[in-house]
């Protein structure tokens, strides 16, 4: 049985499900190049996905304009409602009820891990639910049990109490003028989150209401913004702790689920098994922010709603549920580009490259990951061991802020020998601290601070990038490789097409189509 979920509005992404197996994920952004694209998920899905018409349920994200979306855009709701009634199915939900915003957020966390129960966290920036009493409410913030194939309110926080979300998008785009406003366009916690590794938080820690003097202390001088930055970082760890161990007295718990965009704050995630010593596992599902309740709605009507079974998982879910593309649609963007050449390649090839005269590699193939964090499939690869890395790749390609990181990819059975703690981090969830005896060994991708947002990586997770790993190690004694997304201030690439472009107007070395041994280099004028 096939089943769509959709996200309108900001975030705009559909999911496609089989029996209740997640079988593709796709974001507006990524095809129309414009980061958080606003626009209608049933219209992108018409518009990129062919096969519509054995949908039997559909689901949308509650939160997008009240009263639903059907008065939002009236003809693709009609068209994809006709398609689910023909098919004898349900579009969920038909009034603001079920799923909710933060249900979806839930389901999508709990139900893409392998957990049989869970204590599961939501934290974002706002959306509307239904409480266990049938109050309609806005929140920020929920918590919920996860047992077996239901999760389970416990509490939802009214959003006058508690809205981290809007705390960061107030500090990014009105104290340090990283973004315009108005979440989450042009969201800039990954840099603030940067900064704050290089500040003291006890500067600014009584005054993080005060905007406008914040903002002043900002202009000033650029280690204020890296004090206000820690400040903060410090406030919102703070307040995620306090929470945590409230709920964790209401419902032990050895496994945690965290969703909504805030859990994108991976210092702070990687943080809570230091707090919580007891949990055994914190997980954090690819697509936290509002794009993943295209797969949460549907995870819920598919488990808590039809009640039907858990789906077991060999490890997580995978994350890699965008396009792939074929042999074909590859040499046609490439016979026709001008200023390039390209030769057929091995893999053993490539981390010749890799490892020797500071080659940055892009490196494109199998699906695109969901999620804003490239995972190797639309990956930028270089060689963690050289010290003028991070400047040769901001050069060359990222054009971002000096002090913000790198981060490194690393075998996840090699994880003890190179990092304080062993954790299991596939999707960049966590910032771990290096070992203070290697750090010199990979300085590309240590943070100022001694710490790193690491992937692990399994044969599961991601054979082909385990293996290129497994290699780069055998010839230089380092399971790491600095990865970064393949981009340029815009959203990952998506498509062939996408991938040579961005490789021709950066200074990238060398682009890998690796399902093809396919090398692509630009020829000199």
């Amino acid at each position: 049985m096939k089943m769509i979920g959709v996200c309108c509005g900001h975030d705009v992404a559909y999911a496609v499900f089989e029996n209740g197996i997640p079988i593709i994920h796709n974001e507006l952004e990524r095809f129309s190049r414009v980061k958080a694209e606003i626009g209608d998920g049933m219209q992108f899905l018409f518009d990129t996905y062919e096969d519509t018409d054995d949908i039997v349920h559909a689901s949308y994200c509650v939160n997008t304009w009240r009263g639903g979306i059907k008065n939002r855009f009236p003809e693709s709701f009609k068209k994809l409602n006709s398609i689910v009634q023909k098919n004898g199915g349900k579009f969920w939900p038909n009034e603001i009820s079920v799923p909710g915003h933060h249900q979806c957020h839930a389901a999508n966390a709990f139900f893409s891990s392998n957990h049989k129960e869970a204590l599961i966290l939501t934290i974002d920036g706002g959306g509307e639910d239904v409480n266990k009493d049938g109050k309609h409410i806005t929140t920020a913030f929920t918590a919920w049990k996860g047992i077996d194939n239901k999760i389970y309110e416990l509490d939802i926080v009214p959003i006058d109490k508690i809205n981290l979300g809007v705390l960061w998008d107030k500090m990014t785009s009105q104290v340090f003028s990283l973004s315009g406003g108005g979440p989450p366009l042009g969201s800039q916690a990954g840099t603030v989150m940067g900064m704050a590794a290089l500040g003291d938080p006890s500067k600014y820690r009584s005054k993080l209401s005060q905007w406008k003097y914040l903002a002043q202390q900002a202009k000033e001088s650029e280690q204020n913004t890296f004090d206000i930055a820690a400040s903060l970082q410090e406030y919102t760890e703070k307040i995620i702790k306090n929470y945590i161990s409230t709920y964790l007295d209401i419902y032990p718990s050895e496994n945690l689920c965290l969703s909504g965009g805030v859990a994108l704050n991976c210092v702070m995630v990687g943080q809570i098994q230091k707090w919580f010593p007891s949990l055994k596992n914190v997980y954090v599902d690819p697509v936290p922010y509002d794009a993943g309740i295209a797969l949460g709605g549907p995870r819920y009507i598919w488990h808590h709603v039809l009640d039907n079974p858990r789906i077991e998982w060999k490890d997580n879910a995978t994350p890699y549920l965008g396009n792939t593309y074929q042999l074909d649609n590859v040499i046609e963007q490439l016979d026709k580009t001008e200023k390039i050449k390209y030769t057929k390649v091995t893999d053993d090839d490539v981390i010749e490259i890799i490892s020797s005269d500071d080659n940055v590699i892009s490196v494109y193939g199998g699906g695109s990951e969901s999620g804003r964090r490239a995972l190797g499939n639309r990956s930028i690869l270089a060689d963690p061991r050289s010290p003028k890395m991070k400047d040769i790749i901001n050069q060359k390609v990222k054009h971002r802020q000096w002090f913000r990181p790198f981060a490194p990819s690393i075998m996840r059975d090699e994880v003890t020998n190179w990092f304080e703690r062993d954790v299991n981090s596939p999707y960049m969830d966590k910032v771990i601290h290096f070992k203070e005896e290697v750090r010199d060994k990979v300085p590309a991708v240590v943070h100022f601070d001694g710490s790193a947002r690491l992937q692990t990586v399994t044969e599961n997770d991601n054979s082909w990038y385990y293996n290129f790993l497994k290699k780069f190690k055998e010839k230089t004694g380092v399971p790491i490789l600095l990865n970064t997304s393949f981009n340029d201030r815009e959203p990952i690439v998506e498509t062939p097409e996408h991938a040579i472009n961005c490789f021709l107007r950066t200074d990238i070395d060398y682009l890998y189509f690796r399902d093809y041994n396919i090398l692509v280099s630009k020829i000199d004028e």
